[in-house]
């Protein structure tokens, strides 16, 4: 009698052991959509937007490199890019150390 009624426990409870199961997951697939949403999707637009700005840089354009030197453009080349400081200093900068490009003529922002 012990037996019997100790199968049908174990019986009744496996079928309900894949709603347990889908009841566990259900807030780490939460926590992985609001993370998608809120840090990896905006991550990617930046730098999407970051890569066209650098794809699109001239002649001309005032950058801001990762050193923080700032500078205009004098020549583009696939890799490089020659930037001036000052009057007759140039210096020559890979294309994705860039930081920043600025339009013509703006002033960078400060970051208080």
């Amino acid at each position: 009698m012990f037996t019997t009624s100790a199968f049908a426990q174990t019986a009744a409870g496996a079928s309900g052991g894949s709603t347990a199961m889908i009841a566990q997951f259900a807030p780490l697939l939460l926590i992985f959509v609001v993370f998608y949403f809120l840090l990896i999707r905006p991550q990617q637009k930046r730098m999407k937007e970051h890569k066209a700005k650098l794809e699109a840089v001239k002649k001309g354009d005032q950058v801001i490199t990762g050193g923080g030197l700032v500078g205009k453009v004098v020549r583009v080349d696939e890799i490089y890019v020659d930037i001036e400081l000052g009057t007759g200093m140039k210096v020559k900068a890979v294309k994705s150390t860039l930081s920043d490009v600025l339009a013509p003529g703006a002033l960078p922002a400060a970051n208080d």
